[in-house]
């Protein structure tokens, strides 16, 4: 009992914490427990919190209702269903005689727990069976593996809910909750539903998304192929567009996405602990992971050609480079660059006083800028040996960078991001509009503008104009924190941690229109973007040439979005 109860406590915190604080054993294990499904476990846990709580000067009616929000938090935290969590609760309140005011304020606070342990992990779909544990039919559809269907059912559930708490007939109302799930033809949410499903049907099949299987943790590194990276000059590389990613599983994996429906082309197996970095070039993939080491695959034979070892902490950046280099960071604070032919550090670029989150390099300069928990973007010249700049600024973590010429671009947790001179190793700018967190920027080579994306769900677009950047327009289709910016020539991408997704274009100017007049950087118009669905992510890669973006979630699946096809 005192390992479950401990465990308890661990799901009831989860969706509150960072990632990187919570064991990922806890998220691919924990909610696999069938006991979870018992009523008679929640029975006898309630029981022991009110025997370990009770005390003689509380109403008894509010001593039971707080240690039913405890148990309702707990069963949100470990991924049962809205349903089934509530029958339980209310098997549980009946035999306690509460009144009904009680039932409402426990109901509603359960629906609130619940979307936010959705809003973290996503909606969890391990549990398959048509049948619960303790004899009911189970409410959920079966087809539940599809992402469009459960996001259908978990709106009208809680709209349901929400529903019933303010009907006049609360007393009938709790007794049908789970059949109001189920039968569609009474229920204006449950017709509701039938809708969704029969949208999201053969009828119409979202050809435009792909959901890719294959991993049995969270996506937590995703890189794409581009046609740079290989040297695809002519267009013969096939490996061209590929996704590669990587997972709490330790596993790395290949995909296709021109192999529609048989899209994993490789796993690549050799890690001990999650997936953080992954890079490629011609011929190798390179990953760095929690287990503190690098590994080097050949990306045809998929097999190991060199693990490196060297650095004291989870490795967080990858970058293959040519010449068989790689530079690696890590959250020891140091960046060493190897040689992937000899299998050996070559040198010990730089450290940092923490560890390091976010890193750019630039081949042609051998300069390199690097950022992290210490707030201070670190200028290296690898060539010379030699530290150039500390760039002292910012007053939390750095999480994003981004460095084109003399010119770099940091975002911060203090809400800022800071435009920098490479050179004169000074601040030229502060780009403070944001409300919250800046998690990417971007710059436009096309249009020497700057793209800040913030955790509070805006993308701004900055211009320089006489010497001053100044925010030119404001972009608000996302809802939640803006994961990852990537410009291109004509093509803008944005993925955000609700696995929402936006394309946008810049149209060519016309002959003969003023390239000198109005703003350029206010000229991307948005193109395209497709169903949200119902899932937390973690990571973002693009793939401009061909219009596509994937996405890594926490329900280990990727969402492939290919914005040439219109549906």
């Amino acid at each position: 009992m005192a390992t479950v109860r401990d465990a308890l406590e661990v799901s009831a915190e989860m969706h509150k914490k960072d990632v990187n604080n919570v064991p990922d054993y806890v998220q691919r294990h924990l909610r696999s427990l069938s006991i979870w499904d018992e009523l008679r476990f929640w029975e006898g846990y309630f029981e022991y919190l009110l025997d370990r709580f009770s005390n003689k000067s509380t109403n008894y009616a509010t001593l039971v209702t707080t240690q039913l929000i405890i148990v309702a938090m707990h069963m949100a935290g470990l991924g049962l269903s809205e349903t089934d969590s509530w029958y339980m609760i209310e098997t549980i309140a009946g035999k306690n005689n509460i009144g009904y005011k009680h039932i409402i304020q426990i109901r509603g606070f359960l629906s609130h727990i619940r979307q936010i342990c959705v809003g973290y992990w996503g909606i969890y779909s391990g549990k398959s069976q048509s049948v619960s544990s303790f004899g009911l039919t189970s409410p959920r559809p079966q087809d539940t593996a599809d992402s469009t269907q459960q996001s259908s059912e978990a709106s009208v559930v809680g709209r349901s809910w929400v529903q019933s708490m303010f009907s006049r007939d609360r007393a009938s109302s709790f007794s049908r909750v789970r059949q109001g799930t189920t039968d569609s033809a009474t229920n204006d949410n449950g017709s509701l539903l039938k809708q969704d499903v029969s949208a999201s049907g053969p009828k119409k099949v979202q050809t435009n998304i792909r959901m890719l299987r294959g991993h049995s943790g969270a996506v937590t590194a995703l890189h794409c192929v581009t046609k740079r990276e290989v040297w695809d000059l002519v267009g013969d590389r096939e490996d061209a567009g590929f996704f590669i990613s990587g997972s709490t599983d330790c596993t790395v994996k290949i995909w296709d996405p021109s192999l529609r429906g048989s899209e994993l082309r490789a796993t690549l197996k050799g890690h001990t602990r999650t997936v953080r970095a992954i890079s490629s070039d011609r011929g190798k993939v390179v990953s760095g992971s929690d287990d503190q080491s690098v590994l080097v695959w050949d990306k045809q034979t998929t097999q190991l050609l060199e693990e490196l070892k060297g650095h004291e902490a989870q490795v967080s950046i990858v970058r293959m480079l040519s010449g068989e280099r790689v530079l690696t960071a890590a959250h020891d604070g140091t960046v060493k660059m190897w040689d992937v032919r000899t299998d050996t550090c070559v040198a010990n670029v730089g450290r940092c006083s923490s560890a390091i989150l976010c890193m750019e390099y630039d081949d042609s300069s051998g300069i390199l800028a690097a950022g992290g928990r210490d707030a201070v973007a670190n200028i290296w010249d690898i060539r010379a040996g030699r530290q150039m700049h500390k760039l002292v600024g910012h007053s939390k973590w750095i999480r994003s960078i981004r460095m084109v010429g003399d010119t770099v671009i940091t975002g911060s947790d203090d809400w800022t991001a800071r435009v920098w001179s490479v050179s004169q190793g000074t601040c030229d700018s502060v780009l403070a509009c944001h409300d919250g967190p800046v998690l990417s920027v971007e710059y436009s080579i096309a249009d020497k503008g700057i793209i800040t994306g913030s955790n509070d769900g805006l993308l701004r677009f900055w211009e320089t104009d006489d010497g001053v950047v100044r925010c030119v327009k404001n972009v608000t289709i996302h809802n939640s924190s803006i994961l990852s910016v990537n410009a291109g020539e004509h093509w803008l991408g944005i993925g955000a941690a609700d696995n929402s997704m936006s394309l946008f274009h810049r149209p060519q100017e016309r002959l003969g229109a003023l390239s000198g007049t109005g703003s350029k950087m206010a000229g991307w118009q948005l193109y395209r973007t497709p169903q949200k669905a119902v899932a937390m992510v973690r990571c973002v890669a693009f793939d401009l040439e061909r219009k596509r973006i994937c996405t890594g979630g926490r329900n280990g699946m990727l969402r492939l979005w290919d914005a040439t096809i219109n549906i």
